[in-house]
């Protein structure tokens, strides 16, 4: 029976991926900051395993408990949002820290194995904005973009061990957390020479008739990056993410 190990599992797309997994009989080690034993439906095939992707003892200890795995997602993160001018750069380092070290710190730490064993699979989650520019997440874009950079050429040197990686890339999801915790990294929107831009903005986000994505389509995506050899590398997410990647093709 292969096992998947997930991180940011305690809501949101995490917990959606780690439930998909778990519905197609996978062993899920379901892994979040602060453990919680009352996300996900009792199961013999689960493991939940406290994980903070920026402290490498954490990385250790979760990576050596998990034991072999077949799959690994590295879906833990949160947003930033901020002119680029007045982002701290305390903020800049955090999200940097959580969103692209704290991705291949654990991605490191998993690589060996799969190596050894000439099969694995890596599925980075990241984000559609990274097809398009948009105001005010210029770090979020910058920490997400940097991940597939790394994902793309890490691919063409794991390709010789049978280890294959891909990244999934969601678009913009109103029924997640994401938003919410996003706002504890708020910086500088009420900034009087940017008042116009984030009331547009916001304006935008507030459109409740624009296509968005479901955490069940960044489950699927999911999903296919890791049983789908076939799968291409970039896998858009979601009714916006897929029109976004429409336009660059």
């Amino acid at each position: 029976m292969k096992t998947v190990l997930i991180t940011g599992c305690s809501s949101g797309f995490g917990l959606e991926i780690a439930r998909h997994f778990l519905a197609r009989d996978w062993h899920v080690v379901a892994t979040m900051r602060t453990p919680r034993d009352d996300v996900l439906p009792p199961s013999e095939r689960l493991r939940v395993l406290a994980l903070d992707v920026t402290d490498p003892e954490s990385i250790r200890q979760a990576v050596e408990a998990a034991g072999p795995i077949a799959v690994l997602v590295n879906n833990a993160g949160f947003g930033v949002a901020s002119p680029a001018e007045l982002t701290p750069m305390a903020a800049v380092r955090e999200v940097f820290e959580t969103n692209t070290f704290g991705t291949i710190a654990l991605t490191q730490a998993v690589l060996p194995q799969f190596r050894q064993r000439r099969a694995g699979v890596v599925v980075n989650v990241t984000s559609s904005v990274t097809l398009k520019a948009l105001p005010l997440i210029a770090a979020y874009r910058a920490s997400k973009a940097a991940v597939n950079a790394f994902t793309e050429s890490m691919a063409v040197e794991l390709e010789e061990f049978g280890v294959r990686t891909r990244l999934v890339l969601p678009g913009r999801s109103p029924e997640t957390r994401f938003g919410d915790n996003a706002r504890a990294h708020m910086h500088g929107l009420d900034n009087e020479a940017y008042a116009g831009l984030v009331k547009k903005v916001f304006a935008q986000f507030a459109d409740t008739s624009s296509p968005v994505t479901h955490a069940k389509d960044v489950a699927e995506a999911v999903w296919r990056a890791a049983t789908d050899p076939s799968a291409p590398m970039r896998i858009p997410a979601g009714a916006d993410a897929e029109a976004w990647a429409a336009e660059v093709r």
